[in-house]
């Protein structure tokens, strides 16, 4: 069965690179017969997080948080790409992030990191794991670090370094089995 896999880019910056890895993973989700929406931050235009989704009284949630929930709440999982700021989350993917929190409940993430230098985003992965899992959405083991994203992926999000086909695979394959597995297991209840 199909997978509904929001995949959520952390980076509003005018000059993001990010752009190319959510593009590249959202087509190798797809061409596995998945739907992979694109929760772009700098299309949404959220604000400073003043208000959660579940704060707003019912049906007064601004447009694009409305959206999101019902996104969101008919997602099997969710794949966050993630560059590093000062060895930390992205700002404007914490705000992202932050506007919801039962809308993850008991689905699984993944986590793409990447840097225009040599260590590929790990270092704001790891604070990011803890965060997702606070949100009720635990990563998965592996992450698909990228480093040097300009040189691995063109402006289109086509590869033009082979080793990211098959790094690609085995996660989404990863991702995919929790997915099922999370899934499965919703449908059947949750604890809470």
């Amino acid at each position: 069965m199909p997978l509904t896999v929001p995949v959520i880019l952390g980076s509003v910056r005018s000059d993001r690179i990010g752009i190319r890895a959510a593009r590249f993973l959202i087509a190798r989700l797809e061409a596995r017969g998945h739907v992979a929406p694109l929760v772009d931050p700098a299309e949404l235009g959220l604000p400073l997080l003043d208000r959660m989704y579940k704060e707003h009284p019912g049906g007064t949630a601004p447009e694009p948080l409305e959206r999101l929930a019902k996104l969101y709440r008919g997602a099997d999982a969710f794949l966050v790409v993630s560059a590093e700021y000062n060895h930390g989350v992205p700002p404007a993917l914490s705000n992202t992030l932050d506007h919801f929190l039962e809308e993850y409940y008991w689905r699984p993430s993944a986590i793409c990191c990447y840097s225009a230098g040599q260590f590929g985003g790990v270092r704001a992965a790891m604070p990011l794991r803890a965060m997702l899992a606070e949100l009720g959405m635990p990563s998965i083991p592996s992450l698909l670090p990228i480093p040097r994203l300009q040189k691995v992926l063109d402006q289109d999000g086509t590869p033009t370094d082979a080793w990211i086909e098959t790094a690609t695979a085995k996660f989404l394959d990863e991702l995919a089995w929790y997915a099922e597995a999370l899934r499965t297991q919703r449908r059947a209840g949750t604890p809470y």
